[in-house]
């Protein structure tokens, strides 16, 4: 008897609403999920934390997870206006890897994020 191959999907599991079905997901991009919340945050810095997620196509835990990197590394500071959150970044930020770190995650944002309207 064959058996059925076994995934090698190491994501969180997604949110039904959140996400795409596994079939319409590619099974990598260049940007990390890092780089998508950070584009998301960057498009609309005063979004929802679910909406960021939806946006990144993962789960809003793995978002909260991504947003902490973020501000622990000083890309982001966070905002609370009542019971919403702004988001600043700091485009003058150096990436992280040794082979960008010339870079300044402001250059990333100048070619990816269309601030919204």
């Amino acid at each position: 008897m064959t058996r059925p191959a076994q995934s090698t999907d190491t994501r969180p599991s997604a949110e039904p609403a959140q996400l795409l079905a596994a079939s319409e997901r590619p099974r990598w991009t260049f940007l990390t999920n890092h780089g998508h919340v950070l584009l998301a945050v960057a498009t609309g810095p005063d979004r929802r934390v679910s909406d960021i997620a939806a946006e990144a196509g993962i789960t809003t835990r793995a978002t909260m997870t991504i947003l902490n990197d973020l501000e622990n590394a000083g890309y982001l500071r966070r905002t609370h206006i009542g019971r919403r959150t702004h988001y600043t970044l700091d485009p003058r930020r150096h990436f992280r890897h040794h082979l960008t770190a010339d870079h300044e995650v402001g250059e990333l944002l100048a070619i990816f994020a269309t601030p919204a309207p």
